[in-house]
């Protein structure tokens, strides 16, 4: 597949629905960035009538993690990634069309480089900010993501060894 907005909007529908269902969208992927988008809604809130913190969290782990999946293409290796740990903070009520940025695209890429180049997995951070409409910060994420090159080899096993 190619990493692209339409692909990854694509993607969130057949793979997590429940991001697609909540309104979650990618709005633009380069390189460098990639933002996402999320309006608070009826089926997306919390019982303070605003963005649910969880919705929050998946518009923003994409925006980590299709940066993530694009370097990944780009290099046109077998690597796998996974998100390790997190880390939130919420510092105003996320009500409106809320975007999420992560500028951390030369992370993926250098971790990528080393983890080729080393045959070693490799852990980074990448951060998310989320902003409201009038440009005010509502929350922050950061993903500790992890990466390994996938052995070309799957295991085989002999008849001699079920016995």
């Amino acid at each position: 597949m190619e990493i692209t907005t339409r692909n990854l909007n694509r993607f969130l529908m057949f793979k997590l629905p429940s991001a697609w269902l909540c309104g979650v969208r990618v709005k633009k992927l380069t390189d460098r960035i990639c933002v996402t988008g999320v309006k608070h809604r009826w089926i997306n809130q919390n019982p303070f009538n605003s963005l649910y913190f969880a919705v929050q969290a998946m518009a923003a782990e994409l925006s980590t993690g299709a940066l993530v999946m694009a370097g990944i293409k780009k290099s046109g290796k077998n690597i796998s990634m996974l998100v390790a740990q997190n880390n939130s903070r919420f510092t105003k009520k996320a009500t409106g069309r809320i975007t999420f940025e992560c500028a951390d695209g030369a992370v993926i890429s250098e971790a990528i480089e080393k983890t080729v180049a080393t045959g070693e997995g490799q852990t980074f951070w990448m951060k998310s900010v989320g902003l409201n409409e009038e440009g005010q910060e509502v929350s922050v994420f950061e993903f500790e993501w992890t990466i390994k090159l996938k052995s070309g080899r799957k295991k085989m096993v002999s008849a001699e060894s079920d016995m």
